[in-house]
């Protein structure tokens, strides 16, 4: 049945958003919306009945993230059951109270993170999280499913894979979304996306989120162009969201605009037509009227020319670095803290340098301004380290008073010039330095950075999400205290950064071993296991310093 409707001449209209009408409705942020299946089933039944008194033919589960791995940001993992049932049902009561037929269909949304090799998420994780929560959707009894918000091939290819295998005959759709330059996070275009995705044999491929209809369209006639066998699907966002003066964001297509693109999103291939972010039900409602009342399209389907790329984006630019191999394998490591010179003179730095060499040190980590003291520029002491020795580096590399441009060019250039690993810091304050007067403004924080580096930089794509020619390959470190003031917070904080994709962790000098050890012990009876930890060790060299 599913089949034969997606032939007949008018498409199938899903509903808008769930979350941007939650938050109309008052709904703050700060918990999943899908924890108010459980809290408040009342309030997400308005927002499916207003889609369906709009004219959706398919209305979709508020079960977006209901899956283990972004639930356990909540400490709602042990939930995902009961929340993806709990969503179903609520939607299927609507749909009976609506006297007509309504196809129930279960959103599965991306897991939060990004997979190995350049997230912590392996793909025997994700291969769970996705099984788990689609077995939950489809026993609970939707009519089929909906892959959407990916950006990720290998993510969407998993939750296929899994879907197949629990319920190999239900309907079953996968949604890609973009960026402004036609491109995934990752990189992928939508050719790569319709070469893919048609192989998997899915019923309906699409695209949703991203910007609003005009680059859906464009995307779709790259999709159809590829794989005109494929049944297409078409939900975006109402443009991408805007700020007024006073600080509102809001997003700028209307319900009219929306309108005027069903017959050319129908002219392009398109079967399913709906709306993603910054929809209502007043969207639907005008592409409800849009197909029942149909007009010639007002646009012409955008003409397709595929061009070769240069190079392929692949997932990572070249091979891990040795220091990733020995933490990887669990060898032993020794690494010294080399500051760079105050002047231009780097022979006494490059004479330290052999005489450790010389003594066995695995690596050397790069002070950048320590102390907010006026120094030599940290890339460039390391890169000439390197240089003199062969021995990797770990560039020290704060966020404090560089922005998001100079971040990006720093860490290019650090990589043109052969430093692959990092340690991301905040840094030291200005004030207490050389110049107590110099700016400290930074556009981003160290969990921040870790996540751009290892989901955006090392998948060849900068923070906008334009490509950068080829992947960069970084190991990235974090800060970490073993002997903290309030141990709780900073367990949560190594987690998050870990989450963000944080390869290994390095400590201040440590001079409390018990304390250093029963930290450890607390990390993983609450998360589970660590990341490989270089641990400070501070020689005492005179009395005075003792």
């Amino acid at each position: 049945m599913w089949r034969q409707r997606l032939q007949q001449e008018k498409p199938l209209l899903l509903d808008g958003a769930m979350g941007t009408m939650l938050y109309g409705l008052g709904v703050q942020s700060d918990q999943p919306f899908e924890l108010l299946n459980l809290q408040n089933p009342k309030l997400v039944a308005d927002v499916h009945r207003a889609y369906v008194e709009a004219g959706a033919d398919i209305i979709e589960t508020n079960s977006f993230g209901a899956n283990r791995l972004k639930l356990d940001e909540y400490g709602l993992g042990e939930q995902v059951r009961v929340i993806n049932e709990t969503a179903v049902s609520i939607a299927r009561r609507v749909i009976d109270s609506s006297f007509r037929p309504i196809w129930l269909a279960g959103s599965v949304g991306p897991l939060g993170g990004t997979l190995a090799p350049l997230g912590r998420i392996s793909l025997a994780q994700a291969e769970a999280a996705f099984a788990e929560q689609i077995e939950a959707l489809v026993k609970a009894g939707v009519d089929l499913l909906i892959v959407e918000t990916a950006s990720d091939l290998r993510e969407v290819e998993t939750a296929v894979s899994a879907a197949r295998t629990i319920a190999p005959d239900l309907p079953l759709l996968a949604q890609m979304t973009f960026t402004r330059d036609d491109r995934t996070l990752l990189g992928h275009t939508a050719a790569d996306i319709a070469n893919r995705l048609a192989a998997l044999d899915v019923d309906a491929m699409g695209v949703n989120c991203s910007s609003g209809p005009a680059q859906i369209l464009r995307l779709l006639a790259t999709m159809r162009h590829i794989a005109p066998q494929v049944p297409l699907v078409a939900m975006p966002n109402a443009g991408w969201p805007e700020q007024t003066p006073g600080g509102r964001m809001f997003y700028p297509a209307t319900p009219s605009y929306f309108a005027d693109y069903v017959a050319d999103f129908v002219a392009a291939g398109a079967r399913l037509v709906g709306g993603c972010c910054g929809t209502t039900e007043k969207h639907i409602a005008a592409m409800r009227a849009a197909i029942d009342s149909p007009k010639p399209p007002s646009r012409p389907v955008p003409r397709v020319e595929l061009v070769q790329q240069e190079k392929q984006l692949t997932a990572v630019a070249d091979q891990p670095t040795q220091l990733a191999r020995d933490l990887q394998n669990g060898r032993f490591i020794t690494t010294v803290e080399m500051t760079p010179p105050r002047g231009i003179g780097t022979q006494k730095l490059l004479t330290s340098v052999q005489m450790l060499q010389q003594a066995g040190v695995t690596c050397l980590n790069i002070a950048d301004i320590p102390l907010a003291r006026m120094r030599m520029s940290a890339w460039a002491a390391a890169h000439l380290v390197q240089q003199a020795s062969g021995l990797e580096t770990i560039l020290h590399f704060p966020t404090r008073g560089r922005n998001l441009l100079r971040i990006q060019g720093d860490l290019l250039a650090a990589h043109a010039l052969g430093i692959r690993n990092l340690f991301v810091t905040m840094g030291d304050p200005s004030k207490i330095g050389d110049y107590p007067d110099a700016a400290d403004n930074y556009d981003i924080v160290p969990t921040g950075l870790i996540e751009l580096i290892k989901t955006q930089l090392n998948a060849g794509v900068d923070k906008r999400g334009s490509a950068i020619d080829q992947p960069t390959n970084f190991t990235v470190g974090c800060a970490l205290s073993l002997t903290p003031k309030e141990p709780e917070r900073e367990m949560k904080l190594l987690r998050k950064k870990m989450d963000c994709g944080a390869d290994f962790a390095i400590t201040q000098p440590l001079f409390d071993v018990a304390q250093a050890r029963q930290f450890i012990a607390d990390y993983r009876a609450q998360y589970g296991e660590i990341i490989p930890i270089v641990l400070g060790v501070q020689p005492l060299y005179n009395g005075k310093n003792a």
